[in-house]
């Protein structure tokens, strides 16, 4: 059983659950990580390492943390849970930063993996 403890263990998750690895798109920053569908290459979920002080919280400290896209109607009741934020650079309306140090439990993370795989998982239509 994987536990999501950090971007390691979330990275190994993904790999095994989605067959999906990651993609490190700045090349200054290796530590910022994006996972992509094959076929339509939207992004589903961004690991990276963060200041919690960017998350309103008094403290300097590094966290890992992944955005995973959302539901709008669900986003607001998911900021009353531990470690789920309104989402760090990206559209806070669609989309979370959830931290990967143990406080939001493993169960809660792969649900909301799975969402964010289904709801960015639409083919681009052509117009």
């Amino acid at each position: 059983m994987i536990t999501m403890r950090n971007r390691e263990d979330f990275d190994k998750y993904i790999t095994e659950t989605y067959g999906i690895t990651a993609e490190y798109p700045w090349g200054e920053d290796p530590g910022h990580a994006v996972y992509r569908h094959t076929t339509n290459k939207k992004w589903f979920a961004v690991s990276m390492l963060v200041q919690k002080s960017k998350f309103g919280l008094a403290d300097d400290c590094l966290v890992d943390v992944v955005n995973l896209k959302c539901d709008p109607l669900m986003i607001g009741s998911l900021h009353k849970e531990d470690g789920i934020f309104p989402a760090y650079h990206m559209n806070k309306n669609y989309w979370i930063s959830v931290f990967l140090d143990g406080t939001v439990d493993d169960e809660t993370i792969k649900w909301l993996v799975s969402i964010s795989f289904m709801l960015t998982d639409k083919l681009v239509k052509k117009k």
